[in-house]
């Protein structure tokens, strides 16, 4: 092995091990902090300030050492190649390219220890904890409560999102024409509105926390959770679309041709990257519904795991979106493959992204704090950053407030305005705008667009999640709320695996249809689908469904009092499942008696 490998393979094991202690660092410290009732950090604010001193650290340390390159970033010594001033190193990835006046050489060559030559690939970590972050914002998400606001919801999500991108890249490009910077024509309306469209991008990690932690009122939790959820989707599909315009030679002027391919590519990519991560889940779903997976809970929640996490791998090999896989896969997992697992599964897969999510988000904000001290890829511009700040206010303020009034007019439960004034401040930025401002620096327009998308996820985390808990007692909303306690806690179905009966034309289509295809609960495919689909319907019939068919005809040949009493008994608690007597008779009216709970608690006894 020879000394250079060495030295490399010494340097990455010190970084993991400093990633590892600040990981632990940042747990103690917050856990030492919430003893103390002290609210104004968390996890996400605590792992990036420590990230800030360990890229500082290692600035510091390094720069001893090379402080006679100081103009230069990184050094090349190619074997075969003649070491004149000739040569040119390009360090774009983790690897180095050189290049001679009269071409480019094939062969890579090791990197001289300089600063910021130890740097870690970000690919790796977003591929690493990114999903299983994803996919536990949607698979924790309130299925009943989404679905009763699943119009606002969405209204927030796709047209809130598209409003946003559209407001940031027009106060962008009217701030930074006013103030007369970019009359240089670095930035063009397209990359403005790219970074529109990359700080469009709420967090659900950080909403997440927040809310948990202040415990919120449950209608609020779900509008802010579930918009950050969502838009994340859509922005990352725009910033694919808005970068298909810019690759089209688009960005001077405005070209339909690109326009049309670039919003053709925004549906392509949303639909595919949607049908692929429910495919996984329909996978999913009839493996653990047609097999004894749930006699190993072990073997049934690593098969649940890896096929939610290769949703997020086969999107990305198929040229769409990961993350917009991983978390409809998310959405879909919760409300159907959920069912079909033992309680002993749904408790371990919980607790597995329970966890990736935990040390996810202190990776990654960790490693936030980092690149913003040692990254060699910072362009900081004031007046794009001082628009910036003012334009990601403006464009929350004209997505909630117009949207809000739109949506009052038809909601029975009308949005307060106390609660859009605290959706208007918490649209904290995270990881997924870090991840899409990390994709390409080859640029001086993308890495200021990094250098500003991570002081605008530092000002957010640290200011706006630190004003959250006084601003939410300033306007009165109701705080502590014990969702433990409610049976529409937000793990509450993924918990007990109890199906909502949400009324309306999606209700019947996932109850007669989905559910019973999918899972052990709703009446038979052969009562719903039509004779000529008999076929299909005797195939994927739920063996459980069938069974209790067969224990009623026997009922009804052999009608026994203990048997009967028997019969009515495990009936009426599968229809109750300990609800109070309204739902009981919605479960009777819907038709789910002894259908859509009975299994599962067949299995707990």
């Amino acid at each position: 092995m020879s000394a250079s490998v060495k030295h490399k393979q010494d340097d990455t094991a010190l970084l993991v091990l400093a990633a590892l202690s600040l990981a632990l660092l940042t747990m103690l410290s917050v856990w030492k902090l919430k003893q103390f009732k002290y609210r104004l950090i968390n996890e996400a604010g605590a792992a990036m300030l420590y990230g800030i001193l360990l890229g500082l650290t290692v600035k510091w340390l390094w720069f001893g050492q090379s402080e006679h390159m100081e103009n230069v970033e990184n050094m090349c010594t190619c074997r075969g190649l003649n070491n004149t001033p000739h040569i040119l190193m390009v360090n774009t990835t983790s690897h180095g390219h050189c290049y001679r006046h009269v071409g480019k050489s094939n062969q890579r060559c090791p990197l001289i220890s300089a600063p910021h030559a130890e740097t870690f690939d970000p690919e790796v970590l977003f591929n690493l904890f990114l999903p299983p972050i994803i996919f536990h914002g949607a698979y924790t998400l309130n299925q009943k409560r989404f679905i009763e606001n699943l119009g606002s919801v969405l209204t927030y999500a796709f047209l809130g999102t598209i409003i946003s991108c559209m407001c940031i890249g027009a106060c962008m490009y009217g701030f930074t024409r006013l103030i007369g910077q970019a009359a240089d024509g670095e930035f063009f309306l397209t990359d403005y509105l790219l970074f529109g469209a990359i700080m469009s991008a709420t967090d659900p990690v950080s909403v997440l926390g927040l809310l948990s932690e202040l415990r919120v009122d449950l209608d609020l939790h779900t509008l802010l959770f579930g918009e950050s959820v969502l838009n994340d989707a859509v922005a990352i599909v725009l910033t694919h679309a808005i970068t298909t315009y810019n690759q089209a030679g688009a960005g001077h002027v405005f070209d339909p041709a690109a326009f049309f391919l670039s919003a053709g590519l925004f549906l392509g990519v949303l639909v595919g990257s949607i049908f692929i991560g429910f495919i996984f889940t329909v996978i999913t779903a009839l493996l653990t519904k047609f097999t004894r997976l749930h006699e190993n809970p072990l073997l049934e929640t690593s098969v649940f795991f890896l096929l939610s996490w290769s949703s997020f791998l086969s999107a990305e090999a198929a040229g769409l979106s990961g993350i917009v896989a991983v978390l409809f896969c998310g959405l879909s997992q919760a409300r159907y493959t959920v069912l079909n697992l033992s309680p002993e599964g749904k408790t371990r897969t919980k607790q597995l992204f329970e966890v990736f999510n935990f040390l996810g988000e202190i990776f990654i904000f960790g490693y936030m704090g980092y690149v913003l001290l040692a990254s060699p890829h910072h362009v900081f511009n004031a007046v794009f950053i001082s628009g910036a700040f003012l334009s990601i206010f403006i464009s929350r303020a004209c997505n909630i407030y117009p949207l809000s009034f739109l949506l009052n007019l038809g909601r029975t439960n009308k949005i307060p305005c106390t609660f859009q004034h605290f959706m208007m401040l918490a649209g904290l930025r995270g990881a997924v705008a870090f991840s899409l401002a990390a994709r390409d620096t080859s640029t001086k327009v993308r890495r200021t667009i990094l250098s500003t998308t991570l002081l605008l996820v530092g000002f957010t985390i640290w200011v706006l999640g630190s004003v959250s808990d006084p601003v939410l007692r300033r306007l009165d909303i109701r705080v502590g709320v014990d969702a433990d306690e409610n049976p529409q806690d937000p793990s509450f179905e993924v918990a007990t695996g109890r199906p909502d009966t949400t009324r309306g034309l999606w209700h019947r289509l996932d109850y007669k249809y989905l559910k019973p295809l999918l899972t052990h609960c709703g009446p038979p495919l052969t009562d719903s689908l039509p004779q000529c689909c008999g076929v299909f319907a005797r195939v994927f019939s739920s063996p459980r469904v069938q069974e209790l068919g067969v224990q009623e005809q026997l009922v009804e040949i052999e009608p026994e009092d203990s048997n009967l009493d028997s019969i009515k008994a495990e009936n009426h608690l599968a229809s109750t499942g300990g609800d109070s007597g309204s739902e009981h008779q919605e479960d009777l009216v819907e038709g789910d008696l002894g259908l859509g709970t009975a299994p599962a608690h067949i299995r707990e006894a």
